[in-house]
């Protein structure tokens, strides 16, 4: 069995984010999809198959077309992990806000005298 490629994979590439980007709203057909890049069609299936493997897009067959359809529930492993990050640079800030008001308090008090 072929170890499954994690969502941070997916996320990596700026062609994969914008396929995502692309078809969250609704799916697109492969064509359309490689109409937008500037790659061949080859490389935008390459692109699908590392997120299809992510299990963020499916691919469903109608007629002779092949559809991608998002599945952005996956991405909320990578929200979660930002998030920690984010309360973490959010109380560096505040500390940072504190210091630089300390100082300011400090400069205009030594310029009273």
């Amino acid at each position: 069995m072929k170890a499954r490629r994690d969502v941070y994979q997916a996320i990596a590439d700026p062609t994969r984010r914008a396929i995502i980007n692309m078809i969250a709203g609704h799916p697109h057909n492969m064509k359309s999809i490689t109409e937008k890049f500037d790659m061949s069609q080859q490389a935008i299936s390459l692109h699908v198959k590392i997120l299809t493997d992510c299990g963020l897009v499916t691919i469903q067959q109608r007629g002779r077309e092949r559809f991608c359809e998002a599945h952005l529930d996956r991405l909320g492993e990578v929200a979660a992990w930002v998030a920690q990050y984010k309360q973490f640079w959010e109380s560096k800030m505040d500390a940072f806000e504190m210091y630089v008001e300390k100082l300011k308090k400090e400069r205009y008090g030594k310029q009273k005298k």
